[in-house]
């Protein structure tokens, strides 16, 4: 290419889309809530792949659109949906009720948990527990790792839990 670029005339539109750039990221690192950066990421990568097509590179925009965008964005919703969830198991003869469920329900939403309970299965020998811990009868909730039972601890759910009868346990962990 010989010409030069001239970005005179197109300086109106490109300092207020350049100007979403870094708001973007900052709002993204400052989340908490991982499905909030999901969202997050899928913006700085478009506003990215704006700015690339229109500062004349097609090749470079293209390219951010599909790996920065679309393939980052759909590798992370795959991992947020597999690791955000906590595993419960609970005995074979005392299912937990409805409002119980809706009572762990309601304390794992402020860390973006599902909810998951998982029937009890006979362990085979050397086999490793797919579960985070155990619902017990009478409220009772023992979790493999005692970080996490710290973490809990720490939400207004908890107290709830408590005022239903409920108490939370830390098991052997890592």
């Amino acid at each position: 290419m010989s010409g030069s670029v001239s970005l005179v005339g197109e300086l109106d539109l490109l300092l207020p889309i350049t100007a979403l750039l870094p708001l973007t990221a900052v709002l993204l690192v400052s989340q908490s809530n991982p499905y909030q950066t999901l969202v997050l990421r899928g913006i700085l990568g478009s506003v990215s792949t704006l700015i690339y097509a229109l500062l004349g590179a097609p090749d470079v925009a293209i390219t951010e659109a599909l790996v920065g965008t679309l393939l980052s964005t759909t590798l992370y919703a795959v991992a947020l949906r597999s690791s955000m969830a906590l595993r419960l198991t609970y005995p074979a003869d005392d299912p937990p009720s409805e409002s119980t469920q809706g009572l762990l329900r309601d304390w794992l939403g402020p860390l973006s948990l599902r909810l998951r309970l998982l029937p009890p299965e006979p362990a085979e020998p050397g086999e490793a527990d797919a579960s985070h811990g155990q619902l017990g009868p009478g409220l009772r909730l023992v979790l493999a790792n005692p970080r996490l039972a710290e973490r809990l601890r720490a939400l207004e759910g908890f107290r709830r839990w408590q005022s239903s009868g409920g108490e939370l346990l830390p098991g052997e962990g890592p």
